[in-house]
């Protein structure tokens, strides 16, 4: 009889603690794969569900564009002698007089003006030749402007024009970059790439360095590994062009059975999902599923009809994109399918690991109901 007794508290124990993690639930990393699919517009849900094909790939590929504009390419090479408002000139004329010359005093042939500085307006002034439109010219072209003006008055001037560093023909370079400043286009920097050489570099991984420049309120940007890559986006400078060094600031959140959750940011110009899962560790071997790999991203319109094959979708879609490592193909695409700034990688666990947290929970209720049990036959 308190055989039997005994038997049914532990019977009533063990279905309690069954009762008990049913009703409950247990600590996971989010949802299983039946319900990230119970999401789907199909059966009233909010998403898209598009599994990863070649073609998907393709059209759900797209990447955010940089380049410089035909205003930034089309601009030729400024020359290495032009000159700009700011700019500091020196000024030699030379007379051919004893007595009473121009410019100097009695007896001295040779006038020197130095820093003659050319005004906001890109004019310098010359005594007795008045003032000189500088901006733009050569300093060829000014000594010969000065000629013009002196010779009626002093017989057959020679003039020597010289254009020293000053504060006109300039960029600044600014962010990441290794020597920040204010730097005059000479000669041999002229060019994008040769300035920020110029500079010392970036500070930053080149493979996530971003170039832009501004240029009379319009601005253009570039990868730096491209910029080195492709001649064609070597733009010529203009002074006044303002140079930033940036850190690509993409990134995604890694969530599930990975090796991290985070947002991580991106290492590279393009990530594929396959590298994506690399980063974070790959997936989890005690409780990854390889068939719950779910790429989340909001889509534009055009992409969402294009990946759906549905022509009534209307503004910006809820679209998860399914990985399933374990098929022939599956790693192929993995590594053919870009991940986009603001996408979300999850990752479900597999279905055993689910049941091993049941039967750990009940077996562990089990055996502190089965303890209570015991207390209480002995107690009788």
């Amino acid at each position: 009889m308190r055989r039997s007794k005994f038997i049914s508290i532990k019977l009533i124990a063990l279905l309690s603690s069954v009762s008990i993690v049913g009703a409950c639930g247990l600590p996971r990393s989010g949802p299983s794969t039946r319900e990230v699919l119970s999401g789907s517009v199909d059966v009233k849900g909010d998403a898209h569900i598009v599994t990863v094909t070649p073609e998907v790939s393709r059209l759900a590929g797209v990447q955010e564009t940089f380049g410089f504009s035909d205003a930034f390419q089309n601009a030729g090479l400024v020359g290495s002698d032009t000159i700009a408002a700011g700019d500091t000139l020196a000024v030699t004329v030379f007379e051919n007089v004893k007595d009473d010359p121009l410019l100097g005093n009695t007896g001295q042939r040779v006038s020197v003006l130095n820093e003659i500085q050319v005004d906001g307006q890109g004019f310098i002034y010359i005594p007795y030749a008045g003032r000189i439109r500088a901006d733009g010219q050569t300093p060829e072209g000014v000594r010969q402007a000065i000629t013009r003006q002196l010779e009626d008055q002093t017989p057959d001037p020679q003039i020597t024009v010289t254009r020293v560093a000053g504060n006109g023909s300039t960029v600044s370079i600014s962010g990441q970059a290794a020597g920040t400043g204010v730097y005059p286009i000479e000669a041999p920097t002229r060019t994008l790439a040769a300035m920020l050489a110029r500079s010392g570099g970036v500070l930053i991984d080149p493979d996530v360095a971003i170039v832009r420049v501004t240029r009379n309120g319009t601005t253009g940007k570039v990868w730096l590994k491209d910029l080195y890559e492709n001649p064609a986006l070597d733009i010529a400078l203009r002074s006044g062009d303002r140079i930033v060094i940036e850190e690509d600031g993409r990134s995604f959140i890694a969530l599930g059975a990975t090796g991290t959750q985070s947002l991580v940011p991106f290492t590279s110009e393009s990530l594929s999902a396959l590298e994506a899962i690399a980063i974070v560790g790959g997936l989890s071997t005690t409780s990854a599923d390889p068939k719950g790999v779910f790429i989340l991203r909001d889509e534009s319109q055009e992409i969402a009809r294009a990946v759906t094959g549905r022509t009534d979708l209307v503004g910006s879609q809820r679209v998860i994109y399914v990985l399933n490592l374990v098929q022939p193909t599956g790693l192929f695409e993995a590594r053919d399918f870009l991940i986009r700034d603001g996408d979300t990688l999850y990752v479900t666990e597999a279905p055993f690991v689910s049941w091993q947290k049941v039967l750990g929970a009940i077996t562990g209720t089990a055996g502190a109901a089965s303890s209570l049990a015991t207390t209480a036959e002995a107690a009788n």
